[in-house]
């Protein structure tokens, strides 16, 4: 069984290694082939992430997509990444898409809010309900959270089904125990953008309490190159090592606002955290307070002051971290695994594909 996967990035790009990459070996296992066609490259990427130069050419990205789209002959599945050109109305989309070609698209985040809540009214009327169509042309819209399989339900999505975004056990270990006299690190994950937004303002509100403890801010792809200034420790990204860097943390955070946009989030860094056996705060948006049992495997903080007093708590006892560390792990291994989704996803790309040939 052939599949067209039309993902958005290469693996580079968080959402297209996440939400379908990583399953390319337990698919392969299942007997499918999978045909990864990704529609920006790492150049783009490695230039977004350092906003520097010219990100390609958004022409040249079209219509190689096309080219993709139209290949001969047609797949038996086309998995679709959120849509297939970017800034195209649907019904061009869908003209080009092979017909009688059963489709699955997947989201993780709340990108029709990119077109809906546009600034423009011209992008609103064209294409705030683009994506609304893809899902409802689906023949199954694959999710990452509630609030978007709720959208999804609503644009008139024939099948839903709700699908974490999960780690590979196998990469992912519990982090050594520390030694007493080691530096206690409070770590977060993400990119440049997302440090400035969400994560420099906590390390703020945090760093009185970092110097008073003699602790780290560990923030993780800030930046694209390392520095330490005061308490705050700001390592490049990279795949390779992005596990162990969580390892070294002794406390994960995830900082996020309420809106529209983030309600569609998926939670990620906190999976990651518990999957390494750490402790996590989060703010109490969207499925977060789904991943984090308050009191359990870490806590919900809102205010400054919850912020300030998780962290606190935290810092101050060892064999907490270490209790709380071991459930989050727990329910990582129960839930949010490659290890228990990977064949899952397979039956189920399976089961669109078979039904598609019976059409």
């Amino acid at each position: 069984m052939n599949i067209l996967l039309l993902s958005r990035y290469t693996r580079l790009g968080a959402s297209s290694r996440l939400r379908s990459m990583q399953y390319l070996h337990a698919l392969t296992r299942e007997g499918l082939h999978v045909q990864v066609a990704p529609f920006f490259d790492d150049a783009y990427l490695e230039a977004l992430y350092s906003r520097k130069g010219a990100r390609g050419s958004t022409m040249g990205y079209m219509l190689r997509r096309v080219r993709h789209m139209r290949r001969h002959p047609a797949p038996d599945l086309i998995w679709l990444e959120k849509e297939a050109l970017p800034w195209i109305p649907w019904l061009i989309e869908r003209a080009l898409l092979p017909r009688g070609v059963p489709i699955v698209s997947d989201y993780d985040d709340a990108i029709f809010h990119r077109y809906d809540q546009h600034q423009r009214v011209a992008v609103r009327v064209a294409l705030g309900r683009k994506i609304e169509g893809v899902m409802a042309a689906s023949n199954l819209v694959m999710v990452g959270n509630q609030y978007l399989a709720d959208h999804a339900w609503r644009s008139g999505a024939k099948r839903v089904e709700t699908i974490p975004t999960v780690v590979d056990l196998e990469a992912y270990d519990v982090h050594p125990a520390k030694k007493s006299s080691d530096t206690t690190r409070i770590g977060w994950i993400g990119t440049p953008h997302t440090w400035k937004e969400l994560a420099h303002p906590i390390h703020t509100v945090l760093e009185p309490l970092l110097k008073q403890n003699q602790a780290l801010f560990r923030a993780v792809g800030a930046a694209m190159q390392p520095e330490t200034v005061g308490s705050l420790e700001i390592l490049p990204w990279t795949e390779d090592t992005e596990v162990s860097l969580i390892q070294n943390m002794d406390i994960g955070v995830m900082p996020l606002p309420e809106t529209p946009w983030t309600r569609g989030k998926c939670g990620y860094k906190l999976i990651q955290y518990m999957a390494c056996g750490l402790p996590v705060v989060a703010s109490p948006v969207g499925v977060n307070c789904e991943i984090v049992e308050h009191g359990v495997n870490g806590f919900l903080a809102e205010t400054n002051e919850e912020w300030r007093s998780a962290v606190e708590t935290l810092l101050s006892d060892a064999d907490l971290r270490r209790r709380m560390g071991a459930a989050g792990r727990k329910k990582v291994e129960d839930s949010y695994s490659l290890q228990v989704w990977g064949p899952r996803v397979a039956q189920m790309l399976r089961q669109v594909a078979d039904e598609g040939q019976k059409v």
